[in-house]
């Protein structure tokens, strides 16, 4: 299992990833945030890859200077194998590469069921985002 950057040519395994582990909403608001990220810093979305098949991916942000973990998922055959564990350090990595204030998970009705993934990786409920406030890539924009 190799992760890395997202790359242009990641996009149809990548909706097609999250299809089949998101829910319906999930999905919608994933991909708006996704392409809203896609456009502010690439270096944020990680893919998680084995044998050449994207079987992961993780979307970051930096809001306010602290990191946040928005989205992870990981295909169902290929769950429970570490690649979930490792996307997140990945991802850590990069937010420690950027002098973040502080690494927090974002939490919303949809990502409730992965907080044992971001536990196992070390986070606690101190470093759980639930407030109120939505991170940019994810709240409405008006132009």
């Amino acid at each position: 299992m190799h992760v890395r950057s997202f790359q242009l040519g990641d996009i149809s395994s990548v909706k097609e990833l999250l299809e089949d582990v998101l829910s319906e909403t999930c999905y919608e608001e994933t991909m708006e945030a996704f392409a809203r990220q896609l456009s502010w810093d690439t270096e944020l979305v990680l893919i998680a890859e084995e044998d050449d098949q994207v079987v992961g991916l993780i979307i970051g942000t930096i809001d306010n200077n602290n990191g946040y973990y928005y989205r992870i998922a990981v295909a169902p055959d290929y769950q429970r194998k570490g690649i979930g564990k490792a996307l997140i350090e990945a991802m850590k990595q990069r937010f420690l590469q950027r002098n973040v204030k502080k690494i927090m998970v974002t939490v919303d009705v949809h990502n409730e069921i992965v907080l044992p993934v971001y536990e196992s990786a070390g986070y606690g409920a101190a470093d759980f985002s639930r407030a109120a406030h939505r991170l940019s890539i994810v709240k409405k924009v008006s132009v």
